[in-house]
């Protein structure tokens, strides 16, 4: 097979609008999306090497071990069972019932709130949210709740705090009465820094307002239900299981997005689950060149590795995407962000991209710019989400800005173009004006934009993510770098209060300066 470096030498001279005329396959379909993949520096022999390419790195093997219920998480000793959260009951395996039913019992919980308006024994009136959570506990269930914000329960109110910041409790709570108050505290390990903290203080609140009743204003999701009941100091009927088999990360399927349930309905949420199983179905079933998350995945690999594109940068063309692409940024960079085997060898390739962006056609007054005619040429990827309860001329628009913009990235526009319609322009401005496109992009449609096909989005770049990773030689499924994070703070934090010192200097010196704050 010619090597994939040989095709990307062949091709680079070449403009995207000569390739995307005969692009193969130019565009893939699987629940309810489409992928258009003609913007990219591929050709059909370019395609079948990459397809060989992932078949020889194990692409359909993985997917097989991945719904398998197989270890894929090697350095846990685990499988990842996040594609179980939303398989239907009539399809599941005794195993996968059992984790599956850790959803079931989140929405039971939500109908019955949600029927009886009530919380406790005092009978008090269920009016609002406060979710506490962070990383792979809050992302998710954000991206839920605001895509789907004009559905929600207009007698409900949702609040959400994540960071350590004190600023970040009190701006949640500013406003809500403890005494109609639900609080939500989600954490797989039940050890998770921020969230303890955010959670005393939302137990300080609701003690100060309710008295000995306050747990029952609060519902925890987590694996470490011992923690969890040693925390709260009692036994309690509204501790929620999150699989340890379900990365934090994959965890927006569990009962972690318990306040969808509420705020949303169970069955916009079980719309949701059903969309991620459509999706999961064709990754199972599509053969490499139709597997939608297969071929990105190998796009992926294509532009980062073999040509040398180190950042990827998301363009949401939906209002309700908004959170999209920092969702995204978890989902893809603490997964794949390393530089190691799982067999603990050091790779000499780049892996993931960073990944970075934002709403359009908003980002089009911010960094579009850069993309059109900076020095850098990340890969872009445009999610247009079109909903028929919008009005037309500005869904119109939006459409058009998002074609307008992936077209100039890549043709472009030449200097011969450029004096050709504006001929009186000085010499030195018409070079200014010069797009040199060649920008690689995929579009990524649905026609109608339902909590199904978000379901299905999400789902994609889960099995994208893990597939990319195959790819890389890495285990995504860890995130060992997050974890030396947090040790390192425990240390620091304790030497902010003088118990200990640190060895790094540049650290001691600020230690030194806001110590005198905390001691």
């Amino acid at each position: 097979m010619t090597d994939l470096h040989e095709h990307a030498a062949r091709l680079a001279p070449l403009a995207l609008k000569d390739l995307a005329k005969s692009a193969p396959a130019p565009r893939l379909s699987a629940a309810g999306w489409t992928a258009d993949v003609s913007r990219h520096f591929v050709d059909a022999a370019t395609q079948d090497a990459l397809v060989g390419y992932g078949q020889d790195a194990g692409l359909v093997s993985s997917i097989a071990q991945l719904f398998r219920g197989e270890i894929v998480n090697y350095s846990e000793d685990r499988p990842a069972l996040h594609w179980a959260l939303r398989m239907p009951d009539e399809d599941a395996s005794d195993e996968i019932k059992q984790v599956r039913q850790s959803v079931q019992t989140a929405l039971d919980f939500a109908e019955q709130l949600r029927t009886s308006r009530k919380l406790g024994t005092a009978a008090r009136p269920f009016k609002s949210i406060l979710h506490i959570g962070i990383g792979g506990s809050d992302f998710g269930p954000r991206l839920i709740q605001d895509a789907f914000s004009l559905e929600r329960d207009r007698d409900i109110e949702v609040r959400f705090c994540a960071n350590v910041d004190p600023q970040d409790f009190d701006r949640a709570v500013d406003g809500l009465s403890p005494q109609n108050t639900l609080v939500i505290g989600v954490s797989k390990s039940f050890g998770t820094e921020e969230t303890l903290y955010n959670l005393d203080k939302a137990k300080t609140w609701l003690q100060g307002d309710i008295g000995e009743d306050w747990p029952q204003h609060l519902a925890l999701i987590t694996a470490n239900r011992h923690r969890a009941e040693a925390w709260l100091e009692e036994p309690s009927n509204q501790i929620f299981d999150m699989p340890l088999s379900v990365g934090g990360r994959f965890s927006l399927w569990s009962a972690a997005s318990l306040v969808c349930m509420l705020s949303l309905g169970p069955d916009l949420f079980r719309a949701f689950l059903a969309g991620a199983n459509e999706m999961d179905q064709h990754v199972r079933t599509a053969r490499m060149h139709d597997n939608m998350a297969a071929r990105l995945a190998l796009l992926d690999y294509w532009n980062t590795t073999i040509r040398g594109k180190r950042m990827r940068v998301l363009l949401a063309y939906a209002n309700r995407l908004r959170f999209l692409p920092t969702y995204l940024q978890q989902l893809e960079m603490e997964s794949n962000g390393k530089s190691t085997s799982p067999q603990g060898a050091a790779l000499n390739i780049d892996t993931a991209p960073a990944l970075w962006g934002g709403e359009g056609s908003i980002g089009q007054h911010s960094y579009h710019q850069w993309l059109h005619q900076g020095t850098q040429t990340p890969s872009a990827e445009f999610v247009l989400a079109l909903d028929d309860s919008s009005e037309r001329d500005g869904t119109r628009s939006l459409v058009a800005h998002a074609l307008a913009q992936a077209e100039v990235l890549a043709n472009g526009r030449s200097l011969e173009e450029i004096k050709h319609d504006e001929p009186e322009l000085p010499d030195y401005v018409a070079r200014q004006k010069v797009h040199p496109g060649g920008r690689p992009s995929t579009l990524l449609v649905t026609q109608q934009f339902d909590a199904h096909r978000l379901g299905a989005l999400i789902a994609l770049y889960e099995h994208r993510t893990y597939l990319a990773g195959i790819l890389w030689g890495i285990n995504s499924f860890d995130q060992w770098g997050v974890e030396r994070g947090k040790v390192m703070a425990g240390a620091i934090n304790d030497a902010l209060t003088g118990a200990t010192e640190v060895s790094d200097p540049v650290s001691a010196y600020w230690i030194d300066r806001f110590g005198k704050r905390f001691r």
